[in-house]
């Protein structure tokens, strides 16, 4: 199937052409009928010589009805332009022709009616420069006379070889009963609605211009009913007038919709495949001079036309270069869109021709909060094609979903580097370069803590989850750098990042933090503690005070192995319950309660002189066979329990646990 839709001004003979070409009445209110002048869209259809369905939707062409031509235009791929011979080139002329420019349509034909009431041939000279200065180019032209018929198997093969270059350039559809499924890979479905009516028994109806995509009877899709989106489902469809299971654009098509209430689909609405679009209310976009040219200031609203949708857009004026204007447009109502979408503003208030095209850049643009945003997202949008690919997107997000490139319209993307995360190359290198620093500045900071967290590594390097995090630190090194441009190693220790030495210990030699810490039983609570992944660099020592404060500590230990620092000792030291874990967890101190600490070794000390006692044995005699207080003998005991050295029994009794 083939779409065309007509264009001209009013009066030049759109809806008669259509009549005499389809033998079907384009004009469907009696209103229009009476008044001999299209007010809504109307449609028809014929059959070309090879068989296939030509459609046409007919627009009006009085200036007061322009945003409905606007609608029947939007979606469709080619354009039958019309002009009379004895009207000649005229204000709605030129208004059609520049929309029909502003949405670059590029396929188009020129027909000259009422042939029979004047020389066609001025007629066809002016249009077709006019026409020429446009993205339609150089068109055939056919004069016409709808009443006596002259000319219209003129224009008939006119119209199947306007067909077959549509169809050489991939905009056309099919009626395939035969298709198995409907493969992931078509393009996305967004029926832009044009009608909406109830069937008695059957319910609700939408009809519109499918340009792309594949629907099928039973398929689900979203219905963009402001402010949210309403999940449909497709319990009838039909093409021209012809039932069909499904139908591939470019196609009109009816669709009986299930789960949408009376009256609530509208023009301008739109049915969407879910997660394949940007429902988006900000948006930039670029501006290029055409046959129109551009104001040299814009309003600070124009209306803005995408397929049968029109909505107010608010301008901010982001920038110009090379002749192109960059605005980011704020929408009243969100719309479905892509990037590469083509859409047209309309100043409605303006004395002369007011429609401008743009091409949608970033349907989901970042926000513009620091000074000179604007002049650098000009500077970056510049460097774009009209249909940005996912690189484009990245180098300015950094980081995108692929569900977020996916409904901007974008399925070619880098393979992800985290999950579902994809990055531009360059910002990730960049992080990569960031994360010792981030990490070594975290641990200057605190010079007490065990490592950075992975949640403030992640809001260091403002990243949006903690799986990029995990991501950088083992994103392979560049084995090929020099020795002294390679970045310092990080790596994930019981949630937290270090940084490590670049190579381990010799092999049969114990690294630094091996050498310092004895083996130790696994402990739950204050007790546990875990051994480190590799050599802790410099950064992750104890800092020179509390090292000392440690020493002392050892010192007073040293003939009084079981007489642990009480607190008033430990504040002369400067040793708090931070300082104490840095130094259970450099192998230093052996901690068995948050403010109790013990030389390394003293629980196997203790387990040696327990063993000795008659078995079982009580607290008050473990206490002074340990020559401590019951301050340190009970959170001691508790600790050997833990580490299911010694065994609790009923009463007061415990009793050493049989190697």
């Amino acid at each position: 199937m083939y779409v065309v839709a007509t264009a001209g001004h009013v009066d030049h003979g759109k809806s008669t052409l259509v009549r005499a070409l389809t033998g079907m009445e384009p004009d469907r209110w009696a209103e229009e009928r009476r008044r001999g002048m299209t007010i809504d869209l109307g449609y028809a259809w014929m059959a070309l010589p090879d068989g296939e369905k030509l459609a046409f939707v007919d627009v009006p062409g009085h200036e007061r009805f322009v945003p409905n031509m606007l609608a029947g235009l939007g979606p469709v791929p080619a354009v039958l332009f019309v002009v009379a011979a004895d009207g000649g080139w005229m204000p709605q002329s030129a208004e059609h022709l520049a929309a029909v420019d502003a949405l670059a349509v590029r396929h188009g034909l020129l027909v000259v009616t009422r042939a029979d009431l004047a020389d066609p041939e001025p007629v066809t000279r002016v249009a077709l420069a006019e026409i020429a200065r446009t993205s339609l180019g150089s068109v055939e032209a056919v004069a016409v006379s709808a009443v006596t018929g002259a000319g219209l198997d003129d224009l008939r093969a006119a119209l199947a070889r306007l067909a077959a270059a549509l169809r050489g350039s991939g905009m056309s559809g099919t009626n395939a009963p035969d298709i198995p499924e409907i493969s992931p890979y078509d393009p996305p479905v967004r029926l832009w609605i044009d009608r909406s009516f109830t069937v008695r028994g059957a319910g609700t109806v939408v009809t519109g211009t499918l340009p792309a995509g594949t629907v099928a009877n039973g398929q689900e899709l979203l219905l963009t009913r402001h402010p949210d989106v309403q999940p449909v489902r497709v319990r009838g469809l039909q093409a021209l007038g012809e039932p069909a299971e499904r139908v591939t654009g470019v196609a009109r098509v009816a669709l009986n919709l299930r789960g949408v209430p009376t009256g609530v689909p509208q023009r301008g609405m739109a049915l969407i495949e879910p997660g394949r679009w940007t429902l988006t209310a900000e948006l930039d976009v670029r501006l290029t001079p055409r046959a129109a040219g551009l104001p040299d200031k814009f309003p600070p609203e124009l209306l803005l036309h995408v397929g049968s949708a029109r909505t107010q857009a608010r301008l901010r004026l982001l920038g110009e270069d090379s002749g192109a204007v960059y605005l980011r447009l704020r929408l009243r109502d969100p719309l479905p869109l892509h990037a590469g979408d083509r859409v047209l503003l309309r100043d409605p208030g303006a004395a002369g021709l007011a429609i401008y095209g743009a091409t949608v850049l970033d349907p989901a643009p970042p926000p513009l909060g620091r000074r000179g945003a604007a002049a650098a997202a000009v500077r970056e949008l510049a460097s774009w094609p009209d249909r940005p690919s996912a690189a484009d997107l990245l180098r300015r997000h950094r980081l995108l979903r692929t569900a977020t490139l996916t409904a901007m319209g974008v399925t070619a993307a880098p393979p992800p580097v985290a999950g579902d995360w994809h990055a531009d190359p360059a910002h990730w290198a960049h992080l990569r370069a960031e994360l010792p620093t981030a990490v070594a500045a975290f641990m200057t900071k605190d010079e007490l803590a065990v490592g950075m967290p992975l949640d403030a590594a992640r809001a260091a390097l403002d990243l949006p989850a903690r799986d990029l995090v995990a991501a950088l630190v083992t994103a392979p090194a560049d084995p090929g750098a020099p020795a002294r441009d390679r970045l310092p190693r990080v790596i994930i220790d019981g949630g937290y990042l270090r940084i490590v030495a670049e190579s381990g210990p010799a092999p049969g030699k114990p690294g630094a933090a091996e050498r310092a810490r004895p083996a130790q039983p696994e402990a739950s609570g204050a007790a546990a503690t875990s051994a480190p992944a590799a050599p802790i660099a410099p950064a992750a020592s104890l800092p020179p005070r509390v090292a000392s404060a440690v020493q002392a500590v050892l010192d007073d230990l040293a003939d009084a192995p079981f007489a642990a620092p009480d607190g008033e000792r430990l504040r002369e030291l400067g040793l708090d319950a931070r300082a104490l874990a840095a130094a259970a967890r450099a192998g230093l101190l052996l901690r068995i309660a948050d403010l109790i600490v013990l030389a390394p070794g003293a629980d196997k000390e203790a387990a040696r002189v327990l063993a000795e006692l008659p078995q079982p044995f009580t607290t008050s005699q473990a206490r002074q066979a340990l020559g401590t207080s019951r301050r340190v003998a009970i959170p001691l005991l508790e600790y050997l329990d833990r580490a299911r050295v010694t065994e609790r029994l009923p009463g007061d009794l415990r009793r050493l646990r049989p190697r």
